[in-house]
């Protein structure tokens, strides 16, 4: 069931669909009583559906069970194996001291899928999705350089961005990086860093950033919430933004400057990138913060399998009801994959910020950027600023 998920998960996100998997053929059980037969077990082997309707009914039943005077009559009418049949199915009356949503789940095979995704495509494509970002960007800048001033200085210097919204950038951008890191180190941490380190040097890393992440998680949630407050307005679609896509933004030819208002229409992909992207793993990281208490999937597996959507990749309808094991590992992975891609996303915005554009990155330092540079890169924001100046003088009232 599980895996079925993933694949579902996994397939949209890489844009690969996985084949629907095959009903296996009627099997004579007559010979065996109705238990599994070869047959049986070669086609789960081929990931074929079985009938186990005879498994599911051989559960034991407690009116059969001898007297207790009798030989073996405190065993009960149901032996081990009626009993494991029936936690695999899901029909034994199991109670438990505890009182949590997954006190009840003994046995749950998915969380084998869940590691085997974890640690084989999450991991694996992850890697190759930030390598490929890195080399493409290292690409980019040999062949195109870095992106200079064109016109000449004026040595006059223009507020861009305000000390709070400095600050709710660089809250959202110091806590993300702290987070990318240490849940890097988790996710590699078995197959990368132990082998280099050894296990008695991974320990305490991994106990720290296990702290880190857990607590900066809030830090970043903050600043999030900060930058939708500051920027959304600013960030909506116009005119302009249809000729800066149309020329690339000028990134790509010297001497290109499209129009554009305090967000080119670059700065406002990467701004809803953030706001789609960091809301999505604010939400499923919430979940993990705060085991079992927030299902996420199963509702939205039922909406998803009312648009039909299972079967656009080729598979059966999603389970709706899933343990509270199975929600927490879903919700992991969903965790794992978009910040993989967040942070893919965040690598090019970085390079753009720093040593890809010359000026960049005083906007966010000194939150001053020089006349020509706003110029050639925001002109019409840069109008804008110069018109309020113009203005200013005349609403002025002399003293008395």
């Amino acid at each position: 069931m599980l895996r079925a998920v993933l694949a579902l998960i996994l397939s949209l996100v890489l844009a690969s669909a996985l084949p629907a998997q095959e009903a296996a053929p009627p099997v004579d059980r007559a010979a065996t009583g109705g238990a599994p037969t070869l047959a049986d077990i070669l086609a789960r082997q081929e990931a074929q559906k079985v009938d186990d309707s005879a498994r599911r009914q051989a559960i034991g039943d407690p009116a059969n069970a001898a007297p207790i005077t009798a030989p073996l009559g405190t065993l009960g009418g149901a032996s081990d194996p009626d009993l494991w049949r029936a936690l695999r199915f899901n029909e034994a009356n199991v109670t438990s001291t505890a009182r949590n949503p997954a006190a009840t789940v003994l046995i749950q095979d998915g969380g084998m899928t869940w590691l085997e995704f974890r640690r084989g495509p999450l991991a694996r494509y992850g890697a190759w999705l930030l390598g490929g970002t890195l080399v493409a960007l290292a690409l980019f800048y040999l062949i195109r350089g870095r992106i200079r001033i064109d016109g000449e200085k004026t040595g006059r210097r223009v507020l861009r961005f305000t000390s709070f919204e400095r600050f709710g950038h660089w809250l959202l951008a110091g806590s993300f990086l702290l987070l990318g890191v240490t849940g890097l180190i988790t996710l590699f941490g078995r197959t990368v860093i132990i082998p280099a380190l050894g296990k008695e040097a991974f320990a305490p890393l991994a106990l720290a950033s296990k702290w880190i992440h857990n607590n900066v998680a809030w830090a970043f949630m903050l600043g999030l919430a900060i930058v939708i407050l500051a920027w959304t307005f600013q960030n909506l679609p116009n005119r302009h933004d249809l000729k800066w896509l149309a020329v690339g933004g000028g990134l790509f030819s010297k001497g290109v400057h499209p129009p554009a208002k305090k967000f080119n229409a670059g700065q406002k992909l990467i701004f809803w990138g953030v706001v789609v992207l960091g809301l999505s793993i604010s939400v499923s990281g919430l979940s993990l913060l705060f085991p079992f208490e927030m299902p996420l999937f199963a509702k939205t597996f039922g909406v998803l399998n009312d648009l039909g959507a299972p079967g656009w990749v080729g598979l059966d309808p999603l389970p709706t009801q899933l343990t509270a094991q199975e929600e927490m590992q879903l919700a992991q992975a969903w965790h794992g994959i978009v910040a993989f891609v967040f942070l893919a996303m965040i690598l090019a915005h970085i390079y753009l910020g720093s040593i890809g554009m010359e000026g960049a990155f005083d906007a966010m330092g000194s939150g001053e950027v020089e006349e020509q540079w706003a110029r050639e890169h925001h002109s019409l924001w840069l109008d804008e600023v110069k018109a309020r100046e113009a203005e200013a003088p005349k609403a002025a009232h002399p003293a008395e």
